[in-house]
């Protein structure tokens, strides 16, 4: 891949998340001027490790780590005032600069208790098999606000803090009622207490606060480059994801745009994130699912523990054929794939191309949960090899194995796969010239 011929470009995840989207970033930010975060909250989790350190970042773009990049919280995203400065105080504590790098959007909507308590009190109260396996972290609701207008609270509304207080007064009595009436709750939420915190939490993170969208027009006719971050994947994207069980943001390249606050014509390159293998976190169908020592195997050799969470996640053969799909709807321009290392010592692999349904061969991913809760994978078989590659020095020192699955996957998807990574440190990442 040659970086200096990409424009501004965006960093997609093609499955159910956890692709391993921030060490692309990571790696990529340093050829951009401006790295952008455009959707979701905190129940994003990206994991840096650089030098032997390791950063978990959930709402600060994965370009804080580049000093000379302008790092922006764009108003797509679910903000945690208290999450989020728990963050920066982190960060500083180990000498990563944050202090004029980092613009927050006065357009994004924040996260309020009473989104955590929503997000938790209805979870809780769905039946085993309905359960959408949320992170607890007020996201959906904030987003459900969002399209209500009326509950809404946005960055920008914490710099009137008489206005705010109202505001919170009367969303807090409302949301104390509903608790009560549909889940029995009997400790309401203290409106002064929250809004305190709140403005107490503006105060501090105001030197950040501004108009991002200003900033990124400016950056825009300045032909600088911007690098945009997604957050979890496209198959948790809230329209075209496996619905229910999705997130509630539009994390598909389609959200760039809107999230970000930039024309559609502004973005060149879209960069598609896969792991070699499956995963998802919480409920939801997973047709190539391993639920056997071969899924626990790769679970262990991959560390597949979530980043915000640390639940396990649920692991499987590489299903191409959903990771088509998501090509498809955002018109992925080069591919990276991740965790090729994970795959080492297997006899051999497996790839999902396709899936038959009532003795139906599908010609496409489908949208329906109950259907795709019932597919029959059709699933390739390729021969594994025998060592380990974590750390290989180029891609010509991968056997020839390992070649070969990602030849097969290129040939599938019909989109060259430019970069490889084989283990976790930033440098652990091998180009390849593509064969298509």
């Amino acid at each position: 891949m040659n970086y200096h011929t990409l424009g501004n470009t965006s960093v997609v995840g093609l499955q159910w998340g956890d692709e391993g989207k921030g060490k692309i970033v990571d790696l990529l930010t340093e050829y951009f001027d401006v790295a952008v975060r455009y959707a979701g909250g905190a129940n994003a989790g990206h994991t840096v490790r650089h030098g032997g350190e390791k950063f978990a970042l959930h709402l600060v773009p994965s370009g804080i780590l580049r000093p000379n990049v302008l790092s922006v919280i764009g108003p797509g995203v679910a903000l945690d005032l208290e999450i989020l400065s728990g963050e920066l105080d982190a960060l500083t504590a180990r000498g990563v600069k944050v202090s004029e790098n980092l613009v927050i959007s006065n357009r994004a909507h924040l996260v309020m208790p009473w989104h955590k308590k929503q997000d938790r009190l209805s979870e809780g109260s769905l039946g085993a098999d309905q359960k959408i396996g949320t992170t607890a972290k007020g996201i959906g609701p904030c987003y459900a606000d969002k399209m209500l207008r009326s509950t809404a609270v946005r960055v920008a509304d914490l710099f009137h803090a008489d206005t705010f207080r109202e505001k919170v007064r009367h969303i807090v009595d409302q949301r104390n009622k509903v608790f009560v009436a549909l889940y029995g709750d009997a400790e309401p939420l203290n409106a002064e207490a929250i809004a305190d915190e709140a403005l107490a939490l503006a105060k501090k993170l105001a030197p950040h606060v501004t108009d991002t969208t200003l900033i990124l027009h400016d950056a825009i006719a300045a032909k600088k480059r911007i690098l945009f971050e997604g957050a979890q994947g496209s198959l948790l994207d809230i329209t075209h994801g496996t619905f229910p069980f999705v997130t509630s943001s539009t994390c598909t390249a389609a959200g760039v745009a809107a999230g970000a606050g930039v024309p559609p014509s502004a973005i060149t390159s879209y960069l598609g994130v896969i792991k070699a293998y499956s995963t998802r976190v919480g409920g939801g169908p997973f047709p190539t699912e391993l639920r056997d020592s071969t899924g626990d195997l790769i679970r262990e050799r991959g560390h597949e523990y979530g980043t915000t969470t640390g639940r396990p996640r649920r692991c499987g053969w590489f299903d191409g054929f959903a990771t088509k799909y998501s090509i498809d709807l955002c018109g992925i321009t080069q591919l990276i794939v991740m965790h090729l290392d994970t795959l080492s010592t297997f006899p051999e692999l497996k790839i999902c191309t396709g899936y038959r349904y009532k003795g139906e061969t599908l010609r496409i991913f489908p949208p329906d949960a109950q259907v795709l809760g019932n597919v029959e994978p059709v699933l390739e078989t390729l021969p594994g090899w025998d060592r380990e590659i974590e750390g290989a020095a180029d891609y010509d020192a991968l056997p020839q194995q390992a070649k070969a699955y990602l030849d097969r996957l290129e040939a599938y998807f019909k989109v060259p796969i430019t970069l490889v990574s084989v283990g976790a440190e930033r440098l652990a990442t091998l180009h390849r010239t593509p064969r298509i």
